[in-house]
C-alpha cells in the first residue's frame, strides 16, 4: 500500500513531499480534508512551513487523498504513537538502535527480540522505520533495565545487523 501511495503522488513532487511527511509523522486527514494528528487538526500553514511548501499544496494533497477510496481509508484512520526513546533516559530506560544490513530482509526484529528475551529484559517499546520512508531505516527498542554485559556484542553478531547504537 505504501508504494501505491508514493506512486500515486509521483507526478507532483510538492504533493509527494506532503504525503511523505504525513506518513513519516503518523498524520492523517480528517473527513473535512484537514490534516490531523489523533483527531487534532493541524493547520495546513504549519505543515507547509515544516516542509518548505505552500498551504495550498497541503490542502490540495489532502483533498486528493480523500478522493482516492483506498488512501482515504488509510489517512482517515492514521494514528501517531509517542516515541519514548527520546525520554528513555529520564525514565530510567535503555535504548538500543539497530541499523540493519538490508532493511527489507526478514527476521531482524525477531532475532533482536529473542536476544533481549533470552536475557529476561522487559521491552517497553519497539519502533521500526519503514525502508520506503526512511533513508536510514532502523529498529529502536526501549527496555526497562540497564543492558547486561555482552548483549550489545550479541546483537551486533546477528547476521542481519550492520551496526548497534546505545
Amino acid at each position: 500500500m505504501w508504494s501505491d501511495i508514493i506512486h500515486e503522488f509521483a507526478d507532483s513532487p510538492s504533493q509527494s513531499r506532503v504525503v511523505r511527511f504525513l506518513l513519516e509523522n503518523g498524520f492523517g486527514v480528517n473527513k473535512e480534508g484537514r490534516i490531523s494528528c489523533n483527531g487534532i487538526e493541524i493547520p495546513a500553514t504549519a505543515i507547509a512551513k515544516a516542509i518548505g511548501s505552500d498551504r495550498r499544496v497541503v490542502d490540495s494533497t489532502a483533498h486528493r487523498i480523500l478522493n482516492h477510496p483506498a488512501f482515504r481509508e488509510v489517512f482517515i484512520n492514521m494514528r501517531a504513537t509517542p516515541d519514548i526513546s527520546h525520554i528513555a533516559e529520564a525514565l530510567g530506560y535503555s535504548v538500543i538502535t539497530v541499523l540493519p544490513k538490508n532493511a527489507s530482509e526478514r527476521g531482524i526484529v525477531g532475532a533482536t527480540v529473542k536476544v533481549l528475551s533470552d536475557h529476561f529484559l522487559s521491552i517497553r517499546q519497539i519502533f521500526v522505520t519503514d525502508p520506503q520512508f526512511s533513508e536510514e531505516p532502523k529498529l529502536v527498542i526501549v527496555v526497562e533495565e540497564s543492558l547486561p554485559p555482552g548483549i550489545v556484542e550479541t546483537i551486533r553478531a546477528l547476521p542481519q545487523v550492520k551496526q548497534v547504537i546505545i
